[in-house]
């Protein structure tokens, strides 16, 4: 399977241009530029000339064709169908390769997690936005992207030096930072598909008052009432303040615990491979600060709201490489 570390190397890359892509769909407001699943308006891409757009608005009377958002969605498709295929072939690969003890198990977990990532994909077309839906597609592509980034730790056989090996009693610390890192992920798709990423836009935590607002009934309420689409949101302004509100302290919990697990690590490595590992940590850390804080500051730009996905992928990523070179793992091992 190490012969074939390049395709894994290009997929993983895919995968983070992918959720680049479904960041900036989000962010532009493009969920519902094509309103149905796979194609857009029964095309396999957008319509373009008049007579083609005057048969899509015949078809769907109540989204009339927004060029633009449509383009934004199907480009996001594109991209994600061919992620798709690259990891159907990676396990085509290493179920050829099963008798040579390559990893097994992982592909086919990956080829499962695409699966439903497509199902997740049209619901949230067909579910017109459902918050839930939004908030496990984002997981499911951060997901995705995790699991191919484990698997090239796998075959590159990634290994800590023996003089770290006594840092093997973090390994659990490492683990609670991938949980807490998840958990705030899951914050901020809630928050984005609830849109309320412009309702606080004051530091710490929001505006005076804020506490007065908080409501936990209806804003972290996971199956909402049925309503025709939940396009630019549902809930009230204190929910949305409730959500963001409990985002923002989330990055604060974040951002002490992984500070200290990137500086104790680095103190007391001694090799400088985790060295590295860890400053890399604490160097991603700090920029996904930069990028919140300039959020609130200007507003959520365009490309810093989808630099701040990004970098919440590459923080999860530094994350399992230290918890990886952190647990013993024997030579033989395969998954």
């Amino acid at each position: 399977m190490n012969n074939k570390k390049p395709l894994i190397i290009l997929t993983l890359i895919l995968a983070l241009v992918v959720i680049s892509l479904g960041a900036y769909t989000r962010l532009t407001d493009a969920g519902l530029g094509c309103p149905d699943w796979p194609g857009c308006y029964g095309l396999i891409d957008v319509p373009k000339t008049e007579t083609e757009i005057a048969a899509a608005e015949q078809v769907f009377p109540e989204r009339p064709v927004e060029p633009h958002k449509a383009w934004n969605e199907m480009i996001h498709r594109y991209f994600a169908g061919s992620l798709g295929l690259l990891i159907g072939l990676i396990f085509i690969l290493s179920f050829k390769n099963r008798e040579q003890g390559g990893p097994l198990y992982l592909p086919m977990f990956m080829v499962a997690v695409v699966m439903f990532q497509a199902a997740l994909g049209a619901w949230t077309v067909t579910m017109k936005l459902m918050p839930i839906v939004v908030m496990g597609h984002l997981l499911g592509g951060f997901l995705t992207l995790c699991l191919l980034y484990l698997l090239l730790l796998r075959v590159s056989k990634v290994r800590v030096n023996a003089t770290d090996s006594g840092l093997s009693k973090y390994t659990p610390f490492a683990v609670l930072g991938i949980v807490i890192l998840t958990l705030q992920i899951a914050l901020g798709g809630w928050t984005s598909s609830n849109y309320a990423a412009l309702v606080c836009q004051e530091l710490p935590v929001c505006h005076d008052g804020w506490m007065q607002q908080l409501t936990f009934s209806e804003s972290f309420q996971l199956v909402p009432p049925k309503l025709e689409t939940y396009e630019y949101g549902h809930l009230g302004a204190a929910e949305r303040v409730t959500i963001h509100a409990m985002h923002r302290i989330g990055a604060m919990i974040t951002f002490v615990y992984l500070a200290w697990l990137a500086f104790t690590l680095f103190f007391k490595a001694q090799s400088p491979k985790l060295k590295n590992v860890a400053l890399g940590l604490a160097g991603i850390l700090l920029i996904q600060v930069v990028l919140g804080v300039s959020n609130v500051l200007f507003s959520l730009p365009l490309a810093v709201a989808v630099a701040h996905n990004v970098v919440a992928a590459l923080l999860m990523l530094a994350l399992i490489t230290v918890a990886y070179l952190l647990k013993p793992r024997p030579e033989n091992a395969h998954v």
